[in-house]
């Protein structure tokens, strides 16, 4: 089942998509949740830390793990993914350090830590909720365009077009890593739910595609369409295609 919530504007996505994870630690304590990157979370990040903050939201026993990371690049890089979320979440709540996962940037067994990174979460239990972003050419994870799907965690070649998007977050396009190391479709559609954000009109084709009929390796992002509880939150630019989807009254 698909659940689409259309908002009006990105604030909004960010605190329905926070009030979510939120409500997911409530009823489970010791949750296992999956993080992305990316600028379309950060907001609901910032939501989370208020509500930690001013509303007593504990995540002493949650447990998390990102989707991926890039190849090269050390937890202390300015522009990891390790140092991302430890800015703009882990640092501001009561997270254990232990209890962090990040796909590691530098290593000498590529298949070895990807597949530890996959025994990890086995052995947490598994996912409760994966958030994710979508991609403008519907990448989920750092799971490209392929003709096929891509199972379990691995080292991918980024799109030029994944680059470019990229680029806002790096002094120059040049110094985007053309690797990744990313869960693998079939990581992310192990999670019993799934939450996926998308923000702006340059978002609005890649949403349109989940919505397509078919599953189609060249559009990642419309694997979704196979999975029992998955959540769109969507702000009104991103959804502006898709208004046949939506249900009367959202």
């Amino acid at each position: 089942m698909m659940q689409i919530n259309v908002m009006k504007d990105y604030q909004d996505l960010s605190r329905k998509a926070a009030d979510c994870v939120a409500q997911q630690i409530k009823r489970r304590a010791n949750s296992v949740i999956g993080f992305a990157t990316g600028g379309t979370p950060v907001g609901m990040y910032a939501e989370l830390i208020r509500m930690h903050q001013q509303e007593g939201l504990d995540f002493q026993q949650v447990t998390s793990f990102n989707l991926d990371e890039y190849v090269g690049l050390s937890t202390d890089h300015p522009q990891s993914y390790y140092h991302f979320m430890w800015e703009r979440l882990f640092s501001q709540i009561n997270i254990l350090p232990e209890n962090i996962h990040v796909p590691p940037g530098i290593f000498d067994d590529a298949e070895a830590v990807c597949r530890q990174y996959e025994a990890q979460i086995e052995q947490a239990g598994g996912i409760d909720l994966q958030i994710l972003g979508i991609g403008q050419n519907g990448h989920i994870g750092f799971n490209e365009p392929r003709d096929t799907f891509t199972v379990s965690t691995h080292i991918t070649e980024l799109a030029e077009k994944t680059r470019k998007a990229n680029a806002r977050f790096f002094s120059s396009e040049a110094e985007v890593p053309h690797r990744a190391i990313t869960m693998g479709i079939g990581s992310i559609m192990k999670a019993r739910s799934i939450l996926l954000l998308a923000s702006g009109r340059s978002k609005a084709e890649a949403v349109k595609q989940i919505f397509s009929g078919r599953v189609d390796p060249h559009i990642p992002a419309s694997v979704l369409q196979l999975h029992p509880h998955v959540m769109l939150i969507l702000d009104e630019e991103a959804a502006s295609l898709i208004v046949d989807q939506v249900p009367s009254g959202r």
